[in-house]
């Protein structure tokens, strides 16, 4: 089974994004001349900076004592300064977890960072203040470059569908299978983390390394709160009384938006990309799917992936097109018919060798497998 690689093998060598590579980089290299520093707390490292040089560096939102920063500053060095009062680090180093969104989650989930990112999204939203924007961003492009770290030398297959899927259905029994098959064959389950067939694709991913009949259990348990509504608390608690009951499962990746800030994010995803511009948001997911795209039975929205994902492999605009797998004949042939426009947009096109639509979930796996040969 494929894992994520370990975080600090693979960064930008000249990123330091903890306090452990920050000691690390000074006692080995004794310079920081160049180097980025990315959301580290650096108040208690006064003296190494006062004695190192920082010519070049960058320092991203890293707290530190005046004397330090004057002398930073005076080396040449830029400092971007912590943004005070905000529910978020604009400039974080690493993706969210699951423990860090929720944190809070018990006082009722207004109490979470989750919530209060989504608030403080609104309430700037509607200001239109170019400070906000800016923080909007530079958090954004934060998130983007700690995915590619992340999913660097993996190979990742997206799972999309709508977040209407209830827990207890069939439908997210499948989807959950899907999820854990992926991972058991190698590949990080990507999805738009927030709930239904997201949800049950990332919570597949996590039953990976667990026998079967924990999925079973853990599905039954799910039921008790189908759905996000009316109260994301008692959903958020359900999913978190199973991750303590099976503590450790395996990884996979959830890139969801604020912009769709009444749908929470699921806790199954290890690693959150959440993202204030949904056009980043959904263009990253897609473009980093390298080994392909399952389309479990959406709406709109994913009716929108389809297409999104259709398009660079129309044009080959990212290089040779990858898999793209359709499920559920009668949902993308006759409610919403997407599967006649997609074969006619491939017609004698290299993509048309690179689709499929199945009618069972259980058929997706081995259709991915054909088509990425």
């Amino acid at each position: 089974m494929q894992t994520m690689p370990a975080h600090a093998a693979h960064h930008d060598d000249r990123e330091i994004e903890t306090l452990d590579e920050f000691d690390a980089t000074v006692s080995a290299r004794g310079t920081l001349a160049g180097f980025r520093v990315q959301a580290v707390d650096l108040t208690d490292r006064t003296r190494e900076l006062l004695a190192t040089d920082t010519a070049g560096a960058v320092f991203l939102g890293c707290p530190m004592r005046e004397d330090a920063a004057a002398k930073v500053r005076a080396d040449g060095a830029m400092v971007f300064p912590p943004a005070p009062d905000l529910p978020f680090d604009p400039y974080r180093g690493l993706l969210y977890s699951p423990d860090e969104l929720f944190a809070g989650l018990d006082k009722g989930y207004e109490e979470t960072l989750d919530a209060r990112a989504y608030a403080w999204f609104q309430e700037t939203k509607a200001d239109g203040d170019i400070l906000a924007s800016m923080l909007r961003s530079i958090h954004d492009d934060a998130v983007s470059d700690a995915i590619d770290e992340l999913l660097r030398g993996t190979r990742v297959v997206g799972v999309m569908g709508g977040h209407a899927m209830a827990r207890g259905t069939d439908a997210y029994a499948g989807a959950a299978r899907l999820g854990r098959e992926l991972t058991r064959a190698g590949f990080t389950v990507a999805t738009g983390g927030g709930p239904g067939a997201m949800e049950a694709a990332n919570l597949g991913a996590y039953a990976a390394p667990f026998d079967d009949g924990m999925l079973a259990e853990v599905l039954q348990l799910l039921a008790k709160a189908p759905k996000f509504t009316p109260s994301v608390t008692d959903w958020a608690a359900a999913a978190f009384d199973v991750r303590s009951r099976w503590p450790r499962g395996g990884t996979s990746v959830g890139i969801p938006t604020w912009f769709y800030g009444h749908e929470p994010p699921n806790p199954f995803a290890s690693h959150i990309a959440k993202y204030f511009a949904n056009a980043t948001r959904e263009d990253g997911l897609l473009a980093r799917s390298n080994a392909g795209v399952v389309f479990l039975p959406g709406a709109a929205g994913t009716v929108q992936e389809i297409f999104d994902n259709a398009t660079p492999n129309y044009y080959e605009s990212r290089g040779k097109p990858t898999p793209m797998v359709l499920v559920d004949r009668a949902h993308w042939t006759e409610r919403l018919p997407t599967w006649p426009l997609l074969q006619a947009l491939a017609r004698e096109r290299s993509m048309e060798s690179r689709i499929a639509l199945v009618d069972r979930i259980e058929e997706a796996p081995a259709a991915l497998k054909r088509l990425g040969a």
